[in-house]
């Protein structure tokens, strides 16, 4: 199995999280510092192994199954 990030399949949810990413200047609104770390897609999210959502549950990482040949 590996993961997959995917967007919030909540479209209203996305569409009003991803305004306040945009209007933080590109920065997770969930978290208090920015810093590179803290740029969307946050590097605790993109260094998560377990399935779930980022901080702002903007983003989610699903399981997949990896095909052959892929």
């Amino acid at each position: 199995m590996t993961l997959k990030i995917v967007p919030n399949p909540d479209q209203e949810f996305l569409k009003e999280i991803t305004q306040r990413v945009i209007d933080n200047d590109g920065y997770c609104p969930c978290l208090l510092y920015k810093n590179p770390d803290t740029k969307c897609m946050c590097k605790d999210f993109r260094e998560q192994t377990t399935p779930g959502f980022c901080h702002c549950k903007r983003f989610m990482k699903i399981e997949t199954e990896e095909q052959k040949g892929e």
